[in-house]
């Protein structure tokens, strides 16, 4: 009997992703039939894994289907393969909420706001010690949300931030008093 293979963490999955990626955009240009054949068997596969996965979340009762979904590489499976059982609004709410901690490491903060039309919509705030100098902090956190949500839900036409109300101005109240009138 063969030997069980050992799991692969985090990192080896994304190393082997990044290999995968390099590999695919090779095969891509590729000239010829072989360049052709070995893309088509790739797509061939992924139709066919993407189908396998399928079935087993047909069979899958509502705990399991969530389970699978909460595991990072089986959720952008089920995205890629568009099985995902969650609305894409619940992936990209959850997306943002997985960066929610790095943005506020950053002093900002960032919060899922909905979905007008098919744009996603996100809150953000900037943290008060960041000052003038930051430069493009805001830029990259909003490049960073948008990424998250797109891929967990790229059914949406994009995110965009929601514009923050301003603050109420403050007015004494004796401001608003009408002034008595002479007697």
């Amino acid at each position: 009997m063969a030997e069980a293979v050992g799991r692969l963490d985090g990192p080896e999955v994304e190393a082997r992703l990044a290999r995968l990626d390099t590999l695919l955009e090779g095969l891509e240009t590729a000239q010829g039939p072989a360049g052709r054949s070995a893309v088509e068997a790739v797509r061939l596969l992924i139709e066919v894994y993407g189908e396998a996965l399928a079935r087993v979340l047909d069979r899958a009762d509502a705990p399991l289907a969530a389970s699978l979904a909460d595991d990072e590489l089986l959720d952008h499976l089920l995205v890629l393969h568009d099985i995902h059982p969650d609305a894409p609004e619940r992936r990209a709410a959850r997306a943002v909420e997985r960066l929610r901690p790095a943005v506020r490491e950053r002093g900002g903060d960032v919060e899922w706001a909905g979905v007008e039309g098919e744009v996603g919509r996100v809150r953000l705030a900037s943290g008060g010690g960041c000052g003038s100098g930051c430069g493009g902090g805001t830029t990259e956190v909003t490049d960073a949300v948008r990424e998250a949500v797109l891929a967990a839900a790229p059914e949406l036409a994009g995110v965009e931030p929601v514009a923050e109300a301003p603050a109420p101005a403050f007015v004494p109240l004796d401001a608003l008093r009408r002034p008595q009138e002479a007697r």
